[in-house]
Protein backbone atom coordinates (compact mmCIF):
# COMPACT_ATOMS: atom_id res chain seq x y z
CA UNK A 1 0.00 0.00 0.00
CA UNK A 2 1.15 3.40 -0.64
CA UNK A 3 2.34 5.80 1.94
CA UNK A 4 0.78 8.58 0.13
CA UNK A 5 -3.10 7.27 0.65
CA UNK A 6 -2.58 7.73 4.65
CA UNK A 7 -0.51 10.63 4.60
CA UNK A 8 -3.00 12.41 2.34
CA UNK A 9 -5.74 10.74 4.52
CA UNK A 10 -4.36 12.26 7.54
CA UNK A 11 -4.26 16.08 6.09
CA UNK A 12 -7.97 15.79 5.29
CA UNK A 13 -8.57 14.81 9.00
CA UNK A 14 -6.27 17.87 9.56
CA UNK A 15 -8.07 20.10 7.35
CA UNK A 16 -11.29 19.06 8.85
CA UNK A 17 -10.71 19.49 12.06
CA UNK A 18 -9.28 23.07 11.17
CA UNK A 19 -12.45 23.54 9.54
CA UNK A 20 -14.42 22.79 12.46
CA UNK A 21 -12.50 24.69 14.39
CA UNK A 22 -13.68 28.32 11.78
CA UNK A 23 -17.05 27.07 11.81
CA UNK A 24 -17.28 27.35 15.73
CA UNK A 25 -15.56 30.74 15.64
CA UNK A 26 -17.94 32.22 12.90
CA UNK A 27 -20.88 30.79 14.46
CA UNK A 28 -19.96 32.33 17.80
CA UNK A 29 -19.25 35.85 15.72
CA UNK A 30 -22.19 37.52 18.05
CA UNK A 31 -21.49 35.90 21.08
CA UNK A 32 -20.24 38.22 23.98
CA UNK A 33 -17.20 37.60 25.75
CA UNK A 34 -16.39 34.46 23.30
CA UNK A 35 -12.50 33.74 22.27
CA UNK A 36 -11.59 32.72 18.71
CA UNK A 37 -9.33 29.21 19.11
CA UNK A 38 -6.54 28.79 16.44
CA UNK A 39 -5.63 25.11 15.15
CA UNK A 40 -2.12 23.68 15.78
CA UNK A 41 -0.28 21.31 13.83
CA UNK A 42 2.61 18.97 14.20
CA UNK A 43 4.30 16.72 11.23
CA UNK A 44 3.70 12.89 12.03
CA UNK A 45 6.39 10.63 12.62
CA UNK A 46 9.18 9.72 9.82
CA UNK A 47 10.49 6.89 8.01
CA UNK A 48 14.26 7.08 7.32
CA UNK A 49 15.56 4.97 4.91
CA UNK A 50 18.94 6.31 5.47
CA UNK A 51 20.43 8.08 8.18
CA UNK A 52 22.51 11.26 7.08
CA UNK A 53 26.32 11.22 8.60
CA UNK A 54 26.33 7.14 8.08
CA UNK A 55 29.63 6.15 6.19
CA UNK A 56 30.24 4.92 3.19
CA UNK A 57 33.22 4.37 2.88
CA UNK A 58 36.53 5.37 4.73
CA UNK A 59 36.87 8.50 5.45
CA UNK A 60 33.34 9.64 3.96
CA UNK A 61 30.12 9.94 5.12
CA UNK A 62 26.38 10.59 3.85
CA UNK A 63 25.76 14.38 4.04
CA UNK A 64 22.16 13.84 3.91
CA UNK A 65 19.51 11.22 4.70
CA UNK A 66 16.57 9.50 3.38
CA UNK A 67 13.29 10.03 5.10
CA UNK A 68 9.83 10.28 4.34
CA UNK A 69 6.84 11.49 6.49
CA UNK A 70 3.68 10.47 7.40
CA UNK A 71 1.37 13.18 7.55
CA UNK A 72 0.14 15.65 10.22
CA UNK A 73 -2.14 16.11 13.04
CA UNK A 74 -3.55 18.79 14.67
CA UNK A 75 -1.84 19.40 18.61
CA UNK A 76 -3.83 22.11 19.90
CA UNK A 77 -6.24 24.46 20.03
CA UNK A 78 -4.71 28.08 20.75
CA UNK A 79 -7.15 30.31 22.63
CA UNK A 80 -6.85 33.95 21.76
CA UNK A 81 -7.68 35.97 24.51
CA UNK A 82 -7.17 39.70 22.63
CA UNK A 83 -9.77 42.03 23.69
CA UNK A 84 -13.21 41.68 21.62
CA UNK A 85 -15.32 45.27 20.61
CA UNK A 86 -17.28 46.83 22.80
CA UNK A 87 -21.02 47.07 22.69
CA UNK A 88 -22.93 50.17 24.51
CA UNK A 89 -25.83 49.24 26.33
CA UNK A 90 -26.67 51.15 29.33
CA UNK A 91 -27.96 48.43 31.45
CA UNK A 92 -26.48 48.81 34.45
CA UNK A 93 -26.22 45.18 35.33
CA UNK A 94 -23.93 44.53 32.11
CA UNK A 95 -20.40 44.72 32.88
CA UNK A 96 -17.06 44.31 30.72
CA UNK A 97 -13.71 44.01 32.07
CA UNK A 98 -11.02 46.89 30.22
CA UNK A 99 -7.77 44.65 30.55
CA UNK A 100 -7.11 41.46 31.96
CA UNK A 101 -9.20 39.20 34.15
CA UNK A 102 -12.16 36.85 34.67
CA UNK A 103 -15.53 37.23 36.34
CA UNK A 104 -15.60 34.47 38.75
CA UNK A 105 -19.13 32.15 38.78
CA UNK A 106 -20.37 29.64 41.59
CA UNK A 107 -21.99 26.13 39.78
CA UNK A 108 -25.00 24.77 41.44
CA UNK A 109 -22.81 21.91 42.45
CA UNK A 110 -20.11 24.45 44.33
CA UNK A 111 -17.38 24.84 41.52
CA UNK A 112 -15.77 27.64 40.63
CA UNK A 113 -16.03 28.73 36.49
CA UNK A 114 -14.73 31.83 34.89
CA UNK A 115 -16.16 34.05 32.29
CA UNK A 116 -15.51 37.23 30.05
CA UNK A 117 -19.16 37.43 29.71
CA UNK A 118 -20.51 40.37 31.74
CA UNK A 119 -24.29 40.29 30.95
CA UNK A 120 -25.95 39.96 34.57
CA UNK A 121 -29.12 39.64 35.41
CA UNK A 122 -30.93 39.52 38.83
CA UNK A 123 -33.07 36.76 40.61
CA UNK A 124 -36.22 36.43 41.86
CA UNK A 125 -34.15 37.43 45.38
CA UNK A 126 -32.42 39.97 44.37
CA UNK A 127 -28.97 37.77 43.53
CA UNK A 128 -26.57 38.45 40.47
CA UNK A 129 -26.49 36.02 38.29
CA UNK A 130 -25.61 34.96 34.38
CA UNK A 131 -27.80 34.30 32.10
CA UNK A 132 -28.20 30.54 33.14
CA UNK A 133 -29.34 31.33 36.93
CA UNK A 134 -25.84 30.76 38.26
CA UNK A 135 -24.18 33.48 40.76
CA UNK A 136 -21.90 35.48 40.79
CA UNK A 137 -19.31 34.14 43.29
CA UNK A 138 -18.82 37.51 44.92
CA UNK A 139 -22.68 37.43 46.27
CA UNK A 140 -23.87 40.96 45.64
CA UNK A 141 -28.00 40.92 46.52
CA UNK A 142 -29.74 43.96 45.09
CA UNK A 143 -32.19 45.26 47.71
CA UNK A 144 -35.71 45.54 46.46
CA UNK A 145 -36.15 49.15 47.35
CA UNK A 146 -32.85 49.81 44.71
CA UNK A 147 -33.85 52.54 42.45
CA UNK A 148 -30.45 52.64 40.85
CA UNK A 149 -27.18 50.29 41.02
CA UNK A 150 -23.84 51.98 40.61
CA UNK A 151 -20.57 49.83 39.66
CA UNK A 152 -17.48 51.58 40.09
CA UNK A 153 -14.31 50.72 38.11
CA UNK A 154 -13.26 48.90 41.28
CA UNK A 155 -15.59 46.92 41.63
CA UNK A 156 -17.52 48.57 44.29
CA UNK A 157 -21.34 47.70 43.82
CA UNK A 158 -23.67 50.37 45.30
CA UNK A 159 -27.39 51.20 45.38
CA UNK A 160 -29.49 53.89 45.92
CA UNK A 161 -32.43 52.89 48.15
CA UNK A 162 -36.33 54.59 47.11
CA UNK A 163 -35.44 56.70 50.34
CA UNK A 164 -32.39 58.96 49.09
CA UNK A 165 -29.59 56.95 50.67
CA UNK A 166 -26.66 55.15 49.55
CA UNK A 167 -25.70 51.54 50.26
CA UNK A 168 -22.52 49.35 49.60
CA UNK A 169 -23.62 45.72 48.85
CA UNK A 170 -20.57 44.47 47.71
CA UNK A 171 -17.56 44.31 45.66
CA UNK A 172 -16.81 42.38 42.59
CA UNK A 173 -13.39 40.85 42.51
CA UNK A 174 -11.57 39.48 39.50
CA UNK A 175 -9.37 36.31 38.64
CA UNK A 176 -6.27 36.47 36.90
CA UNK A 177 -4.22 33.11 35.64
CA UNK A 178 -0.47 32.62 34.52
CA UNK A 179 -1.56 30.62 31.32
CA UNK A 180 -5.32 31.80 30.07
CA UNK A 181 -4.85 29.56 27.32
CA UNK A 182 -4.59 26.60 29.86
CA UNK A 183 -8.48 27.08 30.77
CA UNK A 184 -11.13 24.44 29.56
CA UNK A 185 -13.81 25.66 27.79
CA UNK A 186 -16.66 24.47 29.63
CA UNK A 187 -19.82 25.70 26.90
CA UNK A 188 -22.42 28.48 28.31
CA UNK A 189 -19.30 30.68 28.04
CA UNK A 190 -17.08 29.37 30.80
CA UNK A 191 -13.69 28.22 31.79
CA UNK A 192 -12.72 25.82 34.02
CA UNK A 193 -9.14 26.29 36.03
CA UNK A 194 -6.90 23.19 34.41
CA UNK A 195 -3.21 22.69 36.11
CA UNK A 196 -2.28 24.23 32.56
CA UNK A 197 -3.54 27.36 33.54
CA UNK A 198 -2.81 27.66 36.89
CA UNK A 199 -4.83 28.86 39.98
CA UNK A 200 -6.71 31.52 40.12
CA UNK A 201 -5.46 34.45 41.52
CA UNK A 202 -8.13 37.01 43.18
CA UNK A 203 -7.94 40.74 42.73
CA UNK A 204 -9.96 43.85 42.63
CA UNK A 205 -10.53 45.46 39.46
CA UNK A 206 -7.23 47.74 38.42
CA UNK A 207 -4.91 45.89 41.04
CA UNK A 208 -2.52 43.33 40.51
CA UNK A 209 -2.69 43.36 36.97
CA UNK A 210 -6.54 43.03 37.17
CA UNK A 211 -8.21 44.80 34.52
CA UNK A 212 -10.82 47.59 35.39
CA UNK A 213 -14.89 47.12 35.54
CA UNK A 214 -16.90 49.51 32.86
CA UNK A 215 -20.33 49.68 34.12
CA UNK A 216 -23.20 49.72 30.77
CA UNK A 217 -21.06 48.09 28.24
CA UNK A 218 -20.51 44.35 27.08
CA UNK A 219 -17.65 43.19 25.52
CA UNK A 220 -18.01 40.89 21.91
CA UNK A 221 -16.72 38.22 20.57
CA UNK A 222 -12.93 38.48 19.22
CA UNK A 223 -13.66 37.01 15.85
CA UNK A 224 -12.74 38.60 13.16
CA UNK A 225 -15.22 37.20 10.41
CA UNK A 226 -12.65 38.61 7.02
CA UNK A 227 -9.81 36.38 8.65
CA UNK A 228 -12.18 33.22 9.55
CA UNK A 229 -13.12 33.45 5.69
CA UNK A 230 -9.94 33.38 4.34
CA UNK A 231 -9.11 30.63 7.17
CA UNK A 232 -12.01 28.57 5.40
CA UNK A 233 -11.00 29.11 2.16
CA UNK A 234 -7.26 27.71 3.09
CA UNK A 235 -8.23 25.10 4.42
CA UNK A 236 -11.02 24.50 1.49
CA UNK A 237 -8.04 24.12 -0.89
CA UNK A 238 -5.61 22.24 1.24
CA UNK A 239 -8.55 19.47 1.92
CA UNK A 240 -9.20 19.43 -2.06
CA UNK A 241 -5.21 18.90 -2.49
CA UNK A 242 -4.78 16.26 -0.32
CA UNK A 243 -7.59 14.71 -1.84
CA UNK A 244 -5.81 15.19 -5.15
CA UNK A 245 -2.92 13.19 -3.79
CA UNK A 246 -5.09 10.02 -2.68
CA UNK A 247 -6.63 9.84 -6.36
CA UNK A 248 -3.28 10.23 -7.74
CA UNK A 249 -1.72 7.19 -5.17
CA UNK A 250 -4.82 5.17 -6.94
CA UNK A 251 -4.55 6.13 -10.24
CA UNK A 252 -0.62 4.93 -9.61
CA UNK A 253 -2.14 1.68 -8.12
CA UNK A 254 -4.75 1.11 -10.72
CA UNK A 255 -1.39 1.13 -13.52
CA UNK A 256 0.33 -1.03 -11.64
CA UNK A 257 -2.40 -3.53 -11.37
CA UNK A 258 -3.17 -3.36 -15.02
CA UNK A 259 0.22 -4.21 -16.39
CA UNK A 260 1.07 -7.33 -18.46
CA UNK A 261 3.21 -9.44 -18.99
Amino acid sequence: MMRSLWTAASGMAAQQFRIDTTANNIANVNTAGFKKSRVEFQDLLYQRVRFAGSPITAGAQIPTGIEVGHGARPVATQKIFTPGPVTQTDNPLDLMIEGAGFFRILLPDGREVYTRDGGFKKDGEGRIVTSDGFLLADEITIPDDAIEISVATDGLVLVQRADGSTTEVGEIQLALFINPAGLASFGRNLYLATEASGEPTIAPPGLDGAGLIAQGYIEMSNVDIVEEMVNMIISQRAYESNSRAIQASDDMLQTANNLRR
